[in-house]
């Protein structure tokens, strides 16, 4: 791929108070940035347990980690007060959001950004399903089906039947056109697993993955394109992302040190039990730990969680992070635009570690991001 063609894009989660989260999406378009992106969560992966002033001074600042305000509100207010960047959740998905209200949102956003919103979808988590009395069952099965009634909304504009093994559609109807004429919101998708990743070829408009490595890159990018021409698409037309989490710093040593850090290492619990073991070891949590499934960060306890941070591998964490200094970044990201990524978004988690090297830590974010517009 031409890197010239690469678009940037960063998280931009809201936290109390609100008027500097939409300061901070005025800034984002302003230096550049091609998107910014809210992960959907009622609740963070970072467990109260350990959210304490003496692991990161952030708790200082802000109460909870849980202390999150609604995406999709995020985006509307967003969209309203910027012009040009996308704006994406990464990701929703259908148990507390069913298909037709994600189909009449997204709508509704489309208009409200003008035509810049992006529909990142995955299969869910436990953690914002079942503490919250949301059953969370058969979840890529129920992901297949409510991406089908999204389309199936959204491209007609007569009333519609559907018959699922989770949702019956009766005399449905969304005649809400898109507000630019037959474009709808891209629908991008949150795909691991072989038979998501299947499903991202047939009925995806871009791939969503968090946290992989470049060799799982390539290998699942590969499963997407194959599904693709299988299902008598265009590969090309799918846009391959990544959600990437960064640990950037004018010192290399430095990014390394912040990795060995308990928030950081955090990041690890989602992987599965299967994920570790290439490393020599079991999920820290328990064989057969699956993440996504098991982990609800405030059903764990300190010490539970403290010891199980002990256990991380290095090596697994120097492969799911990208980090170091704006060059060895830039590096990094190309090497995943050699595999065919085309928008990659930023979610820069040193500050987590040391608070005060946040604004450091965004200018290194910003040296990326005008390496990569200056190939324009």
């Amino acid at each position: 791929m031409d890197i010239s063609e690469l678009k940037i894009g960063i998280e931009g989660t809201f936290v109390p108070p609100y008027k500097a989260g939409i300061a901070s999406i005025k800034q984002f378009e302003s230096v550049g940035f091609d998107s910014v992106w809210w992960f959907d969560h009622i609740m963070n992966w970072i467990p109260e347990s350990i959210w304490t002033p003496d692991i990161t001074k952030l708790a200082s600042l802000v109460k909870s980690p849980h202390d999150l305000y609604d995406a999709i509100i995020n985006i509307a207010i967003s969209a309203w007060n910027t012009k040009k960047i996308y704006l994406g959740t990464a990701v929703t998905e259908p148990f507390r959001r069913p298909p037709a209200t994600l189909a009449h949102t997204f709508l509704t956003l489309d208009h409200a950004s003008r035509g810049r919103v992006i529909l990142g979808i995955g299969a869910g988590i436990a953690a914002n399903t079942l503490p919250y009395g949301i059953e969370w069952n058969k979840p890529v099965s129920r992901y297949e089906e409510a991406i089908k009634i999204i389309r199936l909304l959204w491209e007609n504009d007569q009333k519609v039947d559907f018959n699922g093994k989770f949702w019956t559609l009766k005399d449905a109807i969304l005649s809400l056109k898109p507000y630019k004429k037959q474009k709808y919101p891209p629908i991008w998708m949150g795909a691991h697993g072989e038979r998501m990743l299947e499903m991202t070829g047939k009925l995806g408009d871009g791939w969503l993955p968090v946290i992989i490595d470049t060799n799982s890159y390539r290998e699942k990018l590969k499963i997407i394109r194959d599904s693709a021409k299988k299902a008598g698409r265009d590969p090309n037309e799918i846009t391959p992302s990544l959600y990437a989490m960064a640990i950037l710093d004018e010192e290399s040593e430095e990014c390394h040190e912040i990795l060995q850090t308990p928030l950081i290492k955090n990041f690890a619990f989602p992987k599965t039990d299967e994920d570790f073991k290439p490393y020599g070891t079991n999920h820290p949590l328990g064989e057969n730990f699956v993440g996504m499934r098991d982990f609800v960060p405030t059903r764990f306890d300190r010490e539970t969680i403290l010891s199980a941070l002990d256990k991380v591998p290095l090596k697994m964490l120097e492969d799911i992070f990208i980090l170091g200094t704006p060059d060895e970044i830039i590096s990094q990201i190309e090497k995943y635009a050699k595999l065919g990524l085309k928008h990659i978004i930023l979610c820069n988690v040193t500050y987590l570690a040391k608070l005060e090297k946040m604004k450091s830590s965004q200018d290194c974010m910003i040296k990326v991001l005008n390496y990569f517009k200056n190939q324009h």
